[in-house]
């Protein structure tokens, strides 16, 4: 058996401490996002379709499986009890709400987001003359043996 040393558990207290603690969560019907509140005040809400581990079950989990939300693990831990399943809180809060490649499909999506704005702007750049054309690899080349 492994013995853990006053010091050990005085280190793991301190850790805890600095660790973010959930006081509350709920899911909203109205916006299907999950709503965490955080004992320093900071309060999160998170759509339910950035969510990986929900996002994944099958059959989709129904608006009543996520109003049933209890805070777990010393507030570490936002738990679904009737689908089985724990989200890592301090996770969330720092914006990681699935894999890597979950996340870099996240961001690709976000990043062909089209508005009026960027549709404005790209045709302005496009009367401009557009991007510059890049320089054949050669040509760059040999300018660099030249100089």
């Amino acid at each position: 058996m492994v013995s853990i040393s006053h010091e050990q558990i005085t280190r793991a207290r301190a850790a805890g401490a600095l660790s973010p603690v959930v006081v509350s969560a709920r899911y909203s019907r109205a916006h299907a996002r999950l709503e965490i509140e955080f004992a320093n005040g900071v309060c999160l809400a998170v759509p339910v379709t950035l969510i990986q581990d929900l996002q994944m079950l099958e059959p989709r989990p129904t608006p009543s499986q996520l109003a049933e939300v209890e805070v777990w693990g010393g507030g570490q831990s936002v738990y679904f009890p009737r689908l089985d399943l724990s989200l890592w809180a301090p996770g969330l809060l720092q914006g990681v709400f699935g894999t890597r490649g979950w996340m870099r499909e996240l961001a690709r999506g976000m990043g062909s987001a089209t508005s009026p704005a960027k549709a404005a702007a790209a045709r302005a750049n496009g009367r401009k003359g557009g991007r510059p054309r890049k320089e054949p690899l050669a040509i760059v080349q040999e300018a660099g043996k030249t100089a």
